[in-house]
């Protein structure tokens, strides 16, 4: 029997110390409440014993949160036990998301021998001021250095997380902090342009007609979006998705799945999964989700697949983020209909605007309709 491939993501939902910014599943906690929530998620991963055969698990990613603020040793027990219910491919990805300032030796060399081998580092700027601004717990120096020590310790695969249109930021720093950042010759960069999020304190802060002015424009973060494309590109950054870069063969398996509808599995608090045609979440109440946990096998096969047209929809709403666009013949191997029976009119629209092409039977966006790409994707609608 042949395996299915499938990508693990699994949350943890813990934190140093909530940034201004976020309004992801995640807050402080104690010990205690990290163990309590470590067995519920052992729990979930075992009750997909009944499938797991099926399943070759070839990317596993652990964010949150700060994964790196738990006990290695229940790092560890989790990646046991995913090891247990599901077969591993000898080439796996496995990514753990790592905050500057929670890192140490002992867990770099725990990660390692649990198998992980590939760190994302969240320095979001090298300017000490952005740092302060974004309520970050670590400074560039502490950044720089779990960086080298992570090479040290056997990581050949790091990516760093990067913000750009922060309060009070120019193009000048935002220049200082790439160079800063290529220069350590990290594998792979994110560069994510600041989202105001509704019920964050950066919301109260900033979301106001006046609060707004305190950003930088909006022409001021479309020339940091296009320096950040040019400069790193010239570093050998190749950009394969609107705000990921990578050296060549660097680019993130796990998040290439999301980008292209393969299936995965997502393990604890909120986490969204993907599989077998089905999109379905786990419960974002701690309680709920523990009492869900040990039965999150038996919710997700209540759960209906999705309609083809929604399906249809997440194809090019996901594909077309990346630098290469969709392959029409995928598109056609997955629906089992020809690609301009559904989508002529809206892609012979843009194409005649300039805002979409087509190179070797792949539609892709133009520089130019990457900025108006939410506008662009809203007409993929069916």
């Amino acid at each position: 029997m042949i395996k299915r491939p499938l990508g693990i993501y699994v949350h943890i939902p813990f934190c140093v110390e909530k940034c201004g910014y976020c309004d992801f599943l995640s807050a402080p906690a104690g010990v205690d409440e990290q163990s309590k929530y470590v067995r519920a998620l052992l729990k979930e991963i075992r009750s997909y014993e009944p499938v797991g055969d099926l399943f070759m698990v070839d990317t596993v990613f652990f964010g949150g949160g700060t994964p790196s603020i738990i006990s290695p040793t229940l790092v560890a027990k989790i990646m046991d036990r995913l090891r247990e219910v599901f077969s591993f491919a000898d080439e796996v990805e496995a990514t753990i998301e790592c905050n500057p300032g929670t890192l140490d030796e002992k867990k770099l060399k725990s990660y390692v021998k649990a198998g992980f081998n590939r760190l994302s580092l969240g320095l979001q700027s090298a300017n000490e001021r952005e740092l302060k601004t974004l309520g970050r717990i670590h400074d560039y120096a502490a950044f720089e250095n779990n960086y080298r020590l992570a090479r040290r310790n056997g990581f050949a695969n790091i990516n760093v997380d990067l913000i750009f249109g922060i309060p009070g930021q120019d193009i000048k720093s935002w220049k200082q902090t790439l160079e800063t950042v290529v220069g350590l010759q990290p594998d792979h960069i994110s560069a994510y342009s600041l989202i105001i999020e509704k019920n964050t304190p950066f919301h109260y802060r900033y979301g106001s007609e006046a609060g707004k002015k305190l950003l930088p424009g909006e022409a001021e973060e479309r020339a940091m979006y296009r320096f950040a494309n040019d400069y790193l590109g010239d570093m050998g950054y190749r950009r394969y998705e609107f705000s990921n870069h990578a050296k060549k063969g660097k680019e993130s398996r796990h998040n290439i799945k999301y980008w292209t509808m393969q299936e995965y599995l997502g393990f604890g608090l909120g986490a969204a999964s993907y599989l077998g045609g089905k999109r379905f979440s786990n419960p974002s109440d701690m309680e709920e989700y523990i009492e869900h946990a040990p039965n999150s096998y038996a919710g997700f096969r209540m759960q209906p697949v999705r309609p083809e047209k929604r399906a249809m929809e997440e194809f090019m709403f996901l594909g077309l983020r990346m630098a290469d666009g969709v392959a029409k013949a995928d598109f056609e191997e997955m629906f089992h209909v020809r690609f301009e029976s559904v989508y002529k009119n809206v892609v012979d629209k843009y194409k005649r605007s300039g805002h979409l092409e087509e190179v070797d039977e792949r539609i892709r966006l133009t520089d130019k309709g990457i900025d108006v790409s939410n506008r662009i994707l809203a007409d993929f609608l069916l």
